[in-house]
């Protein structure tokens, strides 16, 4: 028995898998592990499924096979990806800007083509339908470096605004042409195919603008309630619209994308519905599409000579060119500023979601080889990065010009404050409560908010009983000392989840923290509990490490980085600080350079807050050691740092808590991490979707420093919005 039973095992787990459930579970398990582990060796989501299913493809290890139900969900994940591009563009912004956003998308458009084609014909010697289809994914974009001007506040530019609008055409054409090329790679580009494209196109056209729109608005009218309907229906529409398209002689990925252009103005960017369709294309099929793309990459071509190396190279080249020159001529245009033109560049740079659905489609027909496969891969890699690294730098200056959004709060922040309070630790309690107290507006009606989150497990209704226990606790030392306090004890799987949660159920203006422990390996791998906070709100955070009592300081010394004055949540912490200073009759020597130096002098008169305060100036940020000699042991030291991707975030503040920590070590100190501008829903695969990433990216300047390691593993890089 025991020899049928090792038998039966060897048996299921011989490679290629053919058991369609361990061959699921395997695919859940890559797209589990692959974002958390690649992550710490600044490897996005993206190009991390990729790698997974180059090496566990049929020219890796072979573990799997180009099976039926793999190519099901690839497909399935192919079209994901170009509905979510349909769904999310701004329709809004592109009316408000159609004009020029027409122009920059000729440009964005032609410009590439025309560069791309003769290099692909008379240089890498490709035939004619092939030359036309790669030169045509040249002019195809994503979104992908949109979360770095959404966070750094310069999304309404005109700039910005027109190269999401250029999006829409481009991608539109590129599809046509698309067809075009299909049909001639089958014989059947003939006087008949023309007008049988020509009425089917127009038909598929009327169904979906006229007759779909409709039916959409009747049924989310009339089921209402049935929410899991509306996601059903949704989907309904994407994949009927996908057949529409295949049986008008198109490609059923021009079917996706115009089912999300039909179905934009009926699914809101911030509602439930768009949350489920983002999460479940993020979770599920997008990822089985990246695998798939990976097990049909066959790395050893490239090993085969030159050839594929100088494809890979020159695809790369000419894509980055091709769109550098439109946007120059963008710029001239419209009489734009550099930092605008290379805002343009930046963002309609990356090749991503687009391009991947463009060469697979090629490739599946036979259009083009496996060359030219692999070196779109690295195409989107580079250009990827090299989005982020110009968008990033483009965002810097527009910032300093002066032309951010202005940023309209629905509330007075500072009358109207809620501070949030998570316990970790009683024995900090007291004085964390006390120093709430300080920095609260007193003509806030709302009390300090203590919070205890319970991992929710077997052990979870004890652990909620004990909780409620200490927050008693608690509450008599805050009546003792007349602090108004509202205690709330919630339940979460994940501690970091149930604060960020909590915050927005009360709708919190900031957090305090005390400073972080140190934490296991699984922690590590998966992210700390304060990095997933961070993550996860926008608000201002305050990380407070108190072992001394405050008499024990002389003076509060500010670290204000550059542009921190940029930041949303610039008013707030300095107003806390001020407030502090004068509770404490604390002396505040300000470390910063001469730009923040005028803007936190404007911003303490124009408000009247008398603090005492000196400056500093320092220039040599790039390295945090120098500033050690400002600081002394009695020293209230307060460090403003802020999130990835934001306006005045420096790769030195990775681990901050602990450089801090280890650097200023019998210090009392309060880590600032100021309140950001909201971003869109950014997850681990948004660069392919169309967003949006995320999440954020924010991992983008991390791009570049490991930009080295990249190249060496063979193939990387993200994104967040798609077009």
């Amino acid at each position: 028995m025991n020899k049928s039973f090792i038998e039966h095992l060897s048996h299921a787990f011989e490679t290629p898998l053919e058991n369609s459930v361990l061959i699921f579970s395997l695919i859940l398990l890559i797209i589990l592990l692959a974002p958390i582990l690649l992550r710490k060796i600044k490897i996005p989501g993206i190009i991390g499924l990729i790698l997974s299913g180059v090496i566990i493809g049929p020219h890796g290890l072979n573990i799997l096979a180009q099976t039926d139900a793999v190519r099901l969900f690839s497909t399935i994940g192919l079209l994901y990806i170009m509905f979510i591009a349909g769904l999310e563009l701004d329709m809004n912004e592109f009316r408000k800007t159609r004009h020029k956003s027409v122009i920059f998308g000729i440009y964005t458009f032609f410009v590439p083509i025309l560069i791309g084609y003769p290099v692909c014909y008379y240089i890498l010697n490709f035939d004619v339908g092939a030359s036309i289809l790669v030169s045509s994914m040249f002019a195809t974009h994503t979104l992908v470096a949109y979360p770095v001007v959404n966070s750094y506040g310069i999304s309404k530019n005109q700039a910005v605004a027109i190269t999401i609008g250029g999006t829409i055409l481009t991608d539109t054409a590129v599809l046509i042409i698309l067809a075009v090329i299909v049909g001639s790679s089958q014989g059947q580009l003939d006087q008949q195919f023309w007008i049988r494209l020509t009425c089917s196109f127009a038909v598929f056209l009327a169904i979906m603008f006229g007759i779909v729109p409709k039916i959409a608005k009747w049924f989310f009218q009339k089921v209402e309630s049935e929410k899991t309907s509306h996601y059903i229906f949704v989907l309904f529409v994407v994949f009927f619209a996908a057949f529409l398209a295949e049986v008008s002689g198109l490609e059923p990925i021009i079917g996706a994308f115009v089912a999300g252009l039909a179905l934009n103005k009926f699914i809101p960017h911030s509602s439930a519905l768009m949350n489920r369709i983002e999460f479940i294309g993020n979770a599920i099929f997008i990822p089985f599409f990246l695998i798939s793309v990976g097990m049909i990459v066959d790395i050893k071509v490239l090993y085969n000579g030159p050839e594929a190396l100088i494809v890979a190279g020159t695809l790369t080249l000419v894509a980055v060119c091709g769109k550098w020159i439109a946007a120059w001529f963008t710029q001239l245009t419209f009489k734009y500023s550099g930092p605008q033109r290379q805002v343009i560049f930046g963002l309609s740079s990356a090749h991503a979601a687009a391009t991947l659905a463009i060469i697979m489609v090629g490739y599946a027909n036979h259009i083009i080889d496996e060359n030219v496969l692999n070196g779109t891969i690295v195409l989107i890699l580079i250009t990827c990065i090299v989005a982020s690294i110009a968008t990033e730098s483009a965002s810097k200056k527009v910032v300093l010009a002066g032309e951010q959004d202005i940023v309209e709060e629905d509330k007075d922040v500072l009358r109207d404050e809620h501070i949030l309070l998570p316990i970790a630790n009683l024995n900090n309690m007291e004085i964390l409560l006390d120093f709430a107290t300080m920095i609260k507006n007193k003509k806030s009606p709302h009390p300090v908010t203590i919070l205890s989150v319970v991992p929710n497990n077997e052990l979870a209704e004890a652990n909620l009983k004990k909780a409620r226990k200490n927050l008693d606790s608690t509450a008599k030392y805050a009546s003792g000392s007349e602090i108004a306090v509202n205690m709330m004890a919630t339940i979460d799987y994940n501690i970091a989840g149930g604060i960020s949660r909590a915050s927005r159920e009360i709708m919190a203006d900031s957090i305090l923290l005390g400073w972080p422990s140190q934490v296991g390996i699984i922690e590590k791998m998966v992210g700390e509990k304060t990095e997933s906070i961070l993550n996860r709100t926008d608000i201002n955070i305050f990380m407070c490490h108190f072992a001394k009592p405050f008499v024990s300081n002389s003076k509060i010394t500010l670290i204000c980085p550059p542009m921190a004055e940029d930041e949303k949540g610039f008013s707030y912490w300095l107003t806390k600080i001020g407030q502090l200073a004068i509770e404490l009759t604390f002396p505040v020597v300000c470390v910063a350079n001469a730009r923040s130096e005028d803007a936190i002098t404007s911003f303490l008169k124009k408000n009247k807050i008398s603090c005492n305060i000196r400056f500093i100036n320092h220039n040599d940020w790039d390295d945090l050691s120098s500033l050690r000699s400002y600081v002394s042991d009695s020293d209230l030291l307060v460090f403003v740092s802020a999130r990835i991707g934001e306006v005045s975030y420096s790769r030195e503040f990775d681990g901050i808590p602990k450089k801090l920590a280890r650097k200023y070590a019998n210090n009392n100190r309060i880590l600032v991490y100021p309140s950001r501008r909201p971003t869109g829903v950014f997850d681990n695969y948004d660069e392919v979707s169309a967003m949006s990433t995320n999440r954020g990216y924010t991992r983008l300047q991390r791009m570049g420093k490991g930009l080295g390691s990249i190249l060496n593993v063979k193939h990387r890089n993200p994104p967040r919005s798609n077009k």
